[in-house]
C-alpha cells in the first residue's frame, strides 16, 4: 500500500512540475512575445504650415509689444474694414503683462490656417481669453490674420 500511494503520489507531483515547466515554456517562448507594432503615422509635410505658424507668431508678437503699425498691416483688407479704430486701438494695446499660448493650428483649406489661442494680460479683460486667429495667404509667401481674434 505505502509503495502504491507513493507511485500516485511521485506521479502527481510529475504531472505538476509537468504542468509548471510547460507554462513557463509558453510565457517566455518568443512566440508569445510577438506582437504587432503600430508605427504612429506622421501627418504629411506641410511646408505651408510653417510659414502660416510664423506669420501667426509675428502677428500675436505685434500685439505683445504693442506694435499697432505692425499689426494692422498684417491684417487682411476684410479684417481692416470690420474693425473699427477704436477696436484696432483697443486690441493693439493690451498691457504691459500681454502673452499669448499658440496650440497646434489645423488646415481649414489650401491657403487658409486656424489656430486656437489663448491670450494673457489684455487691457480690457485680465482674465485668459481663448480664441482663434484665421491666416490666409495673402500673396507669394505673405500671410495676414483674417480679423481680429
Amino acid at each position: 500500500m505505502y509503495l502504491l500511494w507513493r507511485e500516485i503520489l511521485s506521479e502527481h507531483w510529475r504531472m505538476k512540475y509537468l504542468a509548471f515547466f510547460l507554462l513557463l515554456f509558453c510565457w517566455f517562448s518568443p512566440i508569445s512575445r510577438a506582437r504587432v507594432v503600430h508605427r504612429r503615422t506622421r501627418p504629411a509635410f506641410d511646408p505651408t504650415y510653417s510659414s502660416a505658424l510664423a506669420a501667426a507668431n509675428r502677428f500675436l508678437h505685434a500685439w505683445q509689444d504693442q506694435d499697432h503699425e505692425a499689426g494692422i498691416l498684417m491684417l487682411a483688407d476684410s479684417g481692416r474694414q470690420h474693425a473699427s479704430p477704436e477696436s484696432l486701438q483697443s486690441f493693439f494695446s493690451p498691457g504691459p503683462d500681454a502673452a499669448y499660448e499658440i496650440a497646434r493650428g489645423q488646415r481649414l483649406k489650401p491657403d487658409e490656417y486656424a489656430f486656437p489661442l489663448v491670450l494673457f494680460g489684455s487691457a480690457s479683460d485680465p482674465h485668459p481669453r481663448s480664441c482663434k486667429l484665421i491666416m490666409v495667404r495673402a500673396g507669394k509667401g505673405d500671410w495676414a490674420a483674417e480679423k481680429l481674434p
